[in-house]
């Protein structure tokens, strides 16, 4: 073989490893910000794969998503924001609350969002309107001011005139709004509400010191990620007390909490993953409509209740969605 030949060969060989690197198709990147943990989400990391899946888009060779976690520690979520958007993601999902959305928006203004909340996002500055939410972010809400009221509809239902208290989270910025709903609705019964407030571990070790205290007949817990994520120790804490509660998350009554009334949160996430999916198929995340809630669940735990020593009304049986045994 003649030395011209031998280089010219030599040359081709060394150039087809770039050549079939640069044919492959470039890794599309989700970046997943959530204010809770990956643990207590699981559930709706599931669904939100699986709205994915609808428009076609599969996890794998091609596809990655990057979550950041800030395990129930709200002040972490703008650098993990920021780190998303210096990593260069396609996308980011904003999940877990209206701080993981408002970090996102705070963090890009370019890089679209779609977020899962339960708030009203054009109330809170997140979008222009529902119907036509403009600039880069778009989502979920399944905020319905009256749930607070049919959740302690529920509760005197199950013990009558029985003193309520609320566990409310004060830092979330949505608790102006549920207090209020909740307070009206109790005024409705001629009760006062008793607000307990809880935001950090250490809170909820004072809780059962106030329990020891006073014992409420009731117990309202508002939805808020730091909630779902202590669900176990508010579980226990309404059981080593005797104390029926009434929760907005299912999650919390599949892990044996006694009841829960609320927008599906499943379907919510599934949700976010079809408008992820739109919109890597080239939709604008500014002309995509806010979705609202349109199914809502009443789910029931059995066990808990002949636990708790509870006859639950054959009326609010026949209202149940699933009654656990």
């Amino acid at each position: 073989m003649r030395r011209r030949e031998l280089i010219t060969i030599l040359g081709a060989a060394a150039a087809w490893p770039l050549a079939a690197r640069s044919q492959q198709p470039a890794i599309t990147v989700i970046g997943f910000l959530s204010s809770a943990s990956p643990e207590a989400f699981a559930p709706y990391v599931v669904a939100f794969r699986g709205g994915l899946a609808e428009t076609g888009h599969v996890e794998g060779s091609a596809l990655a998503i990057d979550f950041r976690w800030a395990e129930g520690q709200y002040a972490r979520l703008p650098a993990l924001a920021e780190e998303l958007v210096r990593r260069g993601v396609s996308l980011i999902v904003a999940t877990g609350g209206i701080v993981s959305a408002q970090a996102a928006i705070a963090a890009t203004a370019s890089i679209p969002i779609v977020f899962s909340i339960g708030f009203d996002p054009v109330a809170n500055g997140l979008v222009s309107s529902l119907n036509k939410p403009g600039g880069n972010a778009t989502g979920v809400s399944f905020f319905v001011s009256e749930l607070s009221g049919k959740r302690i509809g529920i509760l005197q239902q199950l013990v009558p005139s029985a003193a309520i208290a609320l566990l409310i989270n004060l830092n979330n910025p949505n608790a102006p709004v549920e207090l209020k709903d909740a307070r009206s609705a109790a005024a409705l019964t001629g009760q006062p509400i008793r607000v307990l407030n809880a935001s950090s571990e250490s809170d909820l070790d004072d809780l059962s010191a106030s329990f020891d205290r006073e014992r409420p007949g009731a117990l309202l817990v508002t939805g808020d990620p730091f909630f779902v994520a202590q669900r176990n120790r508010i579980i226990g804490l309404a059981a080593k007390y005797a104390i029926p509660a009434v929760y907005a998350d299912r999650q919390i009554v599949s892990d044996g909490g006694l009841l829960s009334y609320g927008a599906s949160i499943a379907d919510a996430y599934r949700q976010v993953g079809v408008y992820a999916g739109k919109i890597l198929n080239g939709a604008k995340p500014a002309d995509l409509p806010i979705v609202q809630p349109t199914k809502f669940e009443l789910v029931i735990n059995m066990k808990t209740a002949k636990a708790l020593g509870l006859q639950v009304p054959s009326t609010l049986l026949a209202l149940a969605d699933e009654v656990i045994e």
